[in-house]
């Protein structure tokens, strides 16, 4: 309650005479929260974006906006800012998202994810070393660190073995060794059909906060292999192809063979995915948001698919099997 007053008065100072009512606009993983500000005079409306500094830091996400901005793709503009008490007033870019656009009329994602594949190649495009942090080896760990701590231990209950330990880790090893090889670029890092929505020019883009210079693959995994919305892997590899032929055409450092991308893409997604896993577990068991239990079984999905498609991965494969045997999908191995 302190905090949407402390809001509610800074608003009131930078938006001078206007009156406006304020209502919650969205949640997301973290601990920030959005307003929408609707004006008497019928002005358009407007963001605030609410981030205790106790716990969130605003200035990745400005420094973000800026940009993604200057790669021409469409994300809400910084108005005002109070770094110090961690308020952002923003423009609106709706509440359209696409997860609830293809949810109401699915024979509209061949256009959506053309627009969101070519607002990437943009982001991409723009990409220099130096400005955004460096999605390391360290970072990559510890986020699949998450998957034996909340996935495995706090959800599952079970305590590895130092067998079932080693698997894991030589496991980890080679993802990490994949995807540190790959060539870098800017990394949105949460690419997806809750976080892009439907506006002029589409898509519109937001929760950027976290991006950084990292593997190619990584955004077009999330998006295409998103926790929220399942596509036949037939049409996955279909738009995998058109943003590899666009990226190439670009002069993006796409792999020049399209299945070494796709092994790529696929074993960025296995990364992603434990980490997702671990952070679903962790956003229930530490932060009581239950709602994110339910997108686990596609998330698991998508990663048995993939270890059990390489050899490489097959002891990953088998960890999955001994934590949740019941849950063990049907693959083939290359």
């Amino acid at each position: 309650m302190e905090r949407i007053e402390s809001l509610r008065r800074w608003l009131v100072c930078v938006m001078s005479e206007a009156g406006f009512e304020i209502s919650p606009a969205s949640s997301d993983a973290s601990f920030r929260r959005y307003y929408r500000l609707r004006f008497d005079d019928g002005r358009p409306s407007r963001i605030a974006m609410d981030a205790p500094p106790e716990s969130e830091d605003c200035r990745p996400y400005v420094h973000a906006a800026e940009l993604l901005a200057a790669a021409g793709v469409h994300v809400p503009e910084v108005i005002e800012s109070d770094l110090e008490q961690g308020f952002l007033l923003l423009t609106d870019l709706g509440d359209a998202t696409y997860l609830n656009a293809l949810a109401e009329a699915p024979d509209r994602a061949g256009s959506l994810y053309a627009d969101a594949l070519d607002a990437l190649i943009r982001i991409q495009l723009a990409s220099r070393p130096g400005v955004l942090p460096e999605y390391s080896r360290e970072l990559l760990a510890r986020e699949l660190a998450q998957f034996p701590d909340w996935y495995c231990e706090r959800q599952l209950g079970h305590k590895l073995s130092e067998a079932q330990r080693e698997s894991m880790e030589t496991g980890f090893s080679l993802l990490l060794e994949n995807n540190l090889a790959q060539p870098q670029v800017f990394v949105h890092r949460d690419y997806h059909s809750r976080n892009l929505m439907i506006a002029q020019p589409n898509p519109g883009i937001l929760d950027f906060q976290d991006a950084v210079f990292g593997p190619i693959t990584y955004d077009p995994v999330s998006l295409l292999r998103d926790a929220y919305i399942e596509w036949p892997e037939a049409q996955v590899i279909d738009w995998c192809v058109r943003y590899w032929e666009k990226a190439r055409a670009a002069g993006l450092p796409v792999a020049a063979d399209f299945a070494q991308f796709y092994r790529d893409f696929e074993w960025m997604g296995a990364q992603r995915q434990l980490k997702v896993l671990g952070i679903f577990a962790r956003l229930f068991h530490r932060d009581g948001k239950d709602a994110y239990l339910r997108d686990q079984p596609l998330v698991m999905r998508y990663l048995r698919q993939t270890c059990e498609r390489y050899r490489e991965l097959a002891p990953l494969a088998r960890l999955l099997d001994e934590l949740e045997p019941t849950a063990k999908s049907v693959g083939f191995t290359f």
